[in-house]
C-alpha cells in the first residue's frame, strides 16, 4: 500500500513516521510546497519508505496526480485546504482523510458526500485527537448502552513543565488553536442542540499525576458530528478543552480586548488584521519546545442491563524521547494513520463523506494505539439509583 501525506509539519512528519513503520505499507510520499523542508523531515526520519515530493495544494491537477500514485491520501495542512483536497480525492478516485477541526469546512466536505459515493471514495474529515479519537470513543461507547443520558468529553495538550502567564506551549497549529478559542461550540442541553461561546462553561477537574488540578472550558470543533447524531437521544453532551488553572481567564481577556478581531491595522505601507498580528505574537511569545502531555477523558452515563451505569475512557500520554515525537503528535497522528490504513485496506467500507464517529470501528483502533504505546483505560461502574 502507498500513502500520500500532504504537509511535512509536526503532524505530517509524525504521520509519515508511523505509516513507514506499519505493516503492509510500501511507500509514503511526504508532500510539501517547500521541497527542502520535506527532504529535511524525510532525512530526519531515516526511514527508507518515506520519499519527499514537491506539491502545491492550490493546484488541483498536481494534487490529483500525486493522489493517483497512492491508495489513500492524508491532509496535514491548514483546514482551509481540506474542501479542495476532498474534491481532488474524488476526482482521483482515492480515499482521503484529514485532521479537520473547523465545523464550517467540514460542512462543505460533507456536502460532497453524493459525489464521493458515486466514485466509490471514502472521505473522513476530522481525524486526529479532538476531533477524532475522542469522538470515536464517545460514539462507540454510547452503543454499549441501552439508552444514554449524557456524554462529556475532555481533552487537552499541556506542557510537562508549565510556565506563566498562560501555562501553555504550542503543541499544534496556532491558527487551529485560535480557531478553537474563537468559534462557537455545539452542545446538547436538555436534549436540544444549541450553540455556546468558546472559552465559557469553566469547570475544575483533576487528573492523575503529573497533571493534577486542571480546568476545562468550551471550545469549537471538538464535538464534530456528535451533537447532530445525538440530538433528541441524550439529555446532555459537550466537549471541553483541558488546560492548567488560570489559562482560560488570562487568554479570554486578550480576546475580549479584540486581539483576534478582523479589524485592519496599517503599519507603514503594510495592512494586517488584528488577528494576523495576534497569531504572529502568539508564535513568538509562547514556548514551542519541551516535553508535553496529552490528557483525555470521556464519561458516558445511561441505562444498561436494567440499571444506571457509567462508562469512562481515559488516558495520559507523554513526549516520546526516543523518537523525539511529542504527545500531541502521537495522539493526533497515530489515530489518523490507523484510519488511513483502514481506508486503504477496506476495513472501512462506506463510500461518501463521514466523520470518524460515523464510520471508524473501536476495537482495532484501541489495539493499534496500544501497539504504539497509547493505552486507553476503559472503566465501567454502576451508578446508585437515587431514592
Amino acid at each position: 500500500m502507498r500513502y500520500l501525506v500532504i504537509g511535512s509539519g509536526l503532524m505530517g512528519s509524525a504521520l509519515a513516521y508511523d505509516l513507514a513503520r506499519s505493516k503492509n505499507v510500501q511507500e509514503v510520499l511526504l508532500a510539501d510546497i517547500d521541497l527542502d523542508r520535506a527532504r529535511k523531515v524525510a532525512d530526519g526520519l531515516q526511514l527508507h519508505k518515506v520519499h519527499p515530493i514537491h506539491l502545491d495544494v492550490t493546484s488541483q491537477e498536481a494534487v490529483q496526480r500525486a493522489m493517483k500514485r497512492c491508495e489513500c491520501a492524508i491532509g496535514a495542512v491548514s483546514y482551509r485546504h481540506n474542501e479542495s483536497l476532498s474534491r481532488a480525492a474524488i476526482g482521483a478516485g482515492v480515499h482521503f482523510c484529514d485532521l479537520g477541526g473547523n465545523d464550517d469546512v467540514v460542512a462543505q466536505q460533507r456536502a460532497l458526500g453524493p459525489a464521493a459515493d458515486a466514485r466509490g471514495v471514502t472521505i473522513v474529515p476530522n481525524c486526529g485527537l479532538a476531533p477524532g479519537l475522542v469522538n470515536i470513543l464517545a460514539a462507540r461507547g454510547a452503543e454499549e448502552f441501552d439508552s444514554v443520558d449524557s456524554i462529556h468529553m475532555r481533552v487537552g495538550g499541556l506542557p510537562r513543565y508549565p510556565q506563566p502567564p498562560f501555562n501553555y506551549q504550542i503543541v499544534f497549529s496556532v491558527e487551529g488553536l485560535l480557531n478553537e478559542y474563537t468559534g462557537m461550540s455545539s452542545v446538547i442541553r436538555a436534549g436540544k442542540l444549541v450553540q455556546v461561546e468558546s472559552m465559557t462553561g469553566l469547570e475544575l477537574l483533576d487528573f492523575p499525576a503529573p497533571v493534577g488540578h486542571a480546568e476545562a472550558f468550551h471550545t469549537s470543533g471538538g464535538a464534530s458530528a456528535l451533537p447532530e447524531m445525538f440530538e433528541g437521544k441524550v439529555r446532555n453532551l459537550d466537549y471541553k478543552t483541558v488546560r492548567y488553572p488560570g489559562h482560560c481567564e488570562k487568554f479570554r481577556t486578550l480576546l475580549d480586548l479584540g486581539f483576534a478581531s478582523s479589524q485592519p491595522i496599517q503599519m507603514g505601507s503594510n495592512m494586517f488584521t488584528e488577528r494576523e498580528l495576534f497569531l504572529e505574537l502568539i508564535k513568538r511569545k509562547l514556548p514551542d519546545r519541551g516535553p508535553d502531555i496529552v490528557v483525555l477523558r470521556v464519561e458516558i452515563t445511561g441505562f444498561k442491563s436494567a440499571s444506571t451505569a457509567a462508562l469512562k475512557f481515559e488516558f495520559i500520554d507523554f513526549f516520546d524521547d526516543s523518537a523525539n515525537i511529542s504527545a500531541m503528535m502521537r495522539s493526533t497522528a497515530y489515530p489518523t494513520s490507523l484510519i488511513a490504513q483502514y481506508l486503504a485496506q477496506q476495513v472501512i467500507r462506506k463510500p461518501g463523506v463521514w466523520t470518524p464517529e460515523q464510520c471508524v470501528p473501536l476495537e482495532p483502533l484501541l489495539g493499534g494505539l496500544e501497539e504504539r504505546g497509547i493505552r486507553i483505560n476503559r472503566m465501567w461502574e454502576r451508578v446508585p439509583t437515587q431514592s
